[in-house]
């Protein structure tokens, strides 16, 4: 675990006070691991989540099969 030295305004103490109780946390670290867990979830790229990418490489590492496309298998090409 990483520690770090803040320094914060009160409005956002505040805030992390409220999702301290909201989820009955121990902790403003356990506060600010939530806010940032749901900022992944909700607002960054699907590409730049991490369980994304390891997603991805489980699925890069399986066997593909090959399926003619709708075009070749109907002669519209």
């Amino acid at each position: 675990m990483v520690k770090a030295m803040i320094d914060i305004d009160k409005r956002t103490n505040r805030v992390l006070s409220i999702v301290k109780a909201q989820y009955g946390l121990k902790d403003k670290s356990k506060a600010i691991e939530k806010v940032v867990h749901i900022y992944e979830e909700e607002m960054m790229e699907p590409e730049l989540r991490p369980d994304y990418i390891e997603r991805l490489r489980k699925i890069r590492g399986e066997k593909s099969i090959k399926v003619e496309s709708f075009a070749e298998r109907y002669g519209l090409e």
